[in-house]
């Protein structure tokens, strides 16, 4: 039997109530519950469950003490019934720009690197063709924007490809690297450009990003060149903001993406120290899912993006 024959088979047989269904199962953990949630009696989602394996031919479920788990089958059913829920929703997101007789709309996930250069420049250019598109920028991790991406909650994605988000499954293409610069604030007495190193840094305090992000082991990396534990006067945040703020306030000493650095140095709110780390964090790329269509907006947004990007190289 050909693959679109049962590809067509599933669309004929399967029902998106069943795919709740089973969704509402994995979060709830017994039928009752997601019956409840579904507005349906305990019976008829029995019925309607057993009805889903023999669309299937495969056990979904079995018992476990009072409540039900998912078999192997099950789980892998699942995975692509999550991929049909985060599809569900991005068609949502469409349909209600169209609905509302507006521009469309564009909703973009973006690490903090590009936010004062290629992003605010693409978002701008984007804005300056199509001045009715209501674009919507949330500025988070890559693990979170990955995870919004899947759910259908996001277009698009500025960041990186991150654990549990097969590469398979979207098309990435890099945008530039992210190097890195360490910065004081512009009250600080090594702020009138001094050569200092690593070193004589130690005795300062920090502001760092918590452990396990791309930048502070990247920073960590650099320690360990040079032979120095992490600095114990620190102040751990992942936000960039606040990391501004506390130099502005007080002596101390921060890595951030150079763009960032560089722009804040620009109007004299930090000033970056002469010195290199030996690591940089790997290349951001715009990331999209190959399971749903780009709409027009996030298509031409991607174009503008690339041809801004410096050096851009396609990857797949």
């Amino acid at each position: 039997m050909s693959d679109s024959l049962r590809a067509s088979q599933l669309l004929n047989r399967l029902r998106l109530r069943q795919v709740a269904l089973l969704l509402a199962l994995q979060q709830h953990g017994t039928l009752g519950a997601a019956a409840t949630e579904l507005g349906m009696t305990q019976p008829a989602a029995t019925k309607m469950l057993q009805e889903l394996e023999t669309a299937l031919a495969c056990r979904l479920v079995e018992r476990e003490g009072r409540g039900l788990r998912l078999t192997p089958a099950g789980q892998t059913v699942l995975g692509h019934f999550e991929g049909l829920r985060g599809a569900m929703t991005a068609l949502a997101r469409d349909l209600e720009g169209l609905r509302a007789g507006d521009g469309g709309t564009l909703d973009i996930g973006s690490v903090l690197a590009p936010s004062p250069t290629l992003l605010s420049r693409a978002v701008v250019a984007i804005k300056r063709e199509q001045p009715r598109l209501r674009v919507s920028i949330h500025t988070e991790t890559s693990d979170l924007l990955m995870d919004q991406l899947a759910s259908g909650h996001l277009d698009l994605v500025i960041g990186r490809l991150t654990e549990g988000h097969r590469r398979a499954d979207h098309e990435v293409k890099p945008l530039d690297d992210e190097a890195l610069r360490v910065v004081v604030g512009p009250q600080h007495p090594w702020a009138d450009g001094r050569a200092v190193g690593l070193l004589e840094l130690m005795s300062q305090p920090w502001v760092l990003q918590p452990r396990g992000s791309p930048m502070r082991e990247v920073l960590e990396q650099a320690f360990r060149h040079a032979g120095v534990d992490v600095p114990q006067d620190l102040v751990e945040t992942a936000s960039i903001l606040t990391t501004s703020f506390l130099l502005a306030q007080a002596p101390m000493v921060a890595v951030l993406p150079a763009a960032l650095a560089d722009y804040y140095a620009s109007r004299g709110q930090l000033c970056v120290l002469p010195i290199d780390l030996p690591g940089r964090l790997d290349a951001y790329s715009s990331i999209i899912r190959r399971d749903r269509p780009v709409n027009p907006a996030a298509r031409r947004f991607l174009e503008l993006l690339h041809a801004l990007a410096p050096g851009a190289v396609d990857g797949g």
